[in-house]
């Protein structure tokens, strides 16, 4: 098709309508009716209607007073029907490689499937084969920071029924296999909102986890970094990773689901 047969296919109002609710942002959350003309390069009875129209929609509100308009949560609706199209990885994957680089840390995405966690997502740092891990690895939900994580956010009867139904195979001196203790773990995981693992699947490998929640507050899937006792220092996870990983499950939540 010829640009003159596109440019013929194009509605006007709907350009227009979108142009105007891309002019607001964060050092510009108000405008008036001759800014917005303004910044369209147009006189003032074009955008009026357009105004009008997407105020009705519920798209923008309008001040009594100044007059001025501004944006509604409703607008959000449109990027998170973008979100819902993407699949949990494209939309996290952004976030676990800005982790990775602030940390120096591989960061790792998984999910909970029964008594394991399957990771589905993965920032690697290279030249640290040790703590890399293959998208579809499978590992032991009790002897995992990101396992031990997804499991505390369990409803209270699939817990049980999940952990009762396991058995707490010790993977090295650290992991936890004494099933009381290990529900007290999982309940001061859940007040705390993440969870460490100190060398309880590997020797050396020490590892911090947090949630990601979707909009009804469901627990998803969670983050987690990856870090050696050689390689990094003893207080990395609590001091460094610890924080940022907070962070951006802060960030994160809310993002996905519905």
């Amino acid at each position: 098709m010829a640009n003159g047969e596109k440019e013929r296919y194009n509605a006007n109002s709907l350009v227009r309508g979108l142009e105007i609710l891309k002019l607001f942002n964060g050092g510009r959350p108000t405008m008036s009716l001759a800014e917005i003309a303004k910044e369209l390069n147009v006189s003032r009875t074009v955008p009026y209607r357009l105004l009008y129209t997407l105020q009705t929609l519920g798209y923008l509100h309008q001040d009594e007073h100044t007059k001025r308009y501004s944006l509604t949560p409703k607008v959000l609706e449109l990027g998170f029907a973008y979100l819902n199209s993407l699949n949990l990885p494209e939309i996290i994957q952004p976030y676990l490689d800005t982790l990775r680089d602030t940390t120096g840390a591989s960061c790792h995405l998984s999910i909970l499937d029964d008594y394991e966690v399957v990771y589905i997502g993965s920032a690697p740092v290279r030249g640290v084969s040790a703590i890399n891990v293959n998208i579809g690895l499978r590992l032991p939900a009790h002897a995992t920071a990101n396992g031990k994580l997804l499991l505390a956010m369990q409803p209270e009867g699939k817990l049980r029924e999940t952990v009762y139904g396991s058995n707490l195979k010790p993977y090295t001196e650290k992991t936890q296999t004494d099933l009381p203790g290990f529900f007290e773990e999982l309940e001061t995981i859940r007040k705390n909102g993440y969870a460490i693992s100190l060398g309880e699947f590997h020797q050396g490998i020490q590892s911090v986890a947090a949630p990601i929640y979707d909009r009804s507050g469901k627990v998803v899937a969670a983050i987690n970094i990856v870090a050696t006792d050689v390689t990094y220092q003893n207080d990395f996870i609590e001091k460094v990773a610890l924080p940022k990983i907070l962070d951006i499950s802060k960030q994160l939540s809310g993002l996905v689901g519905n």
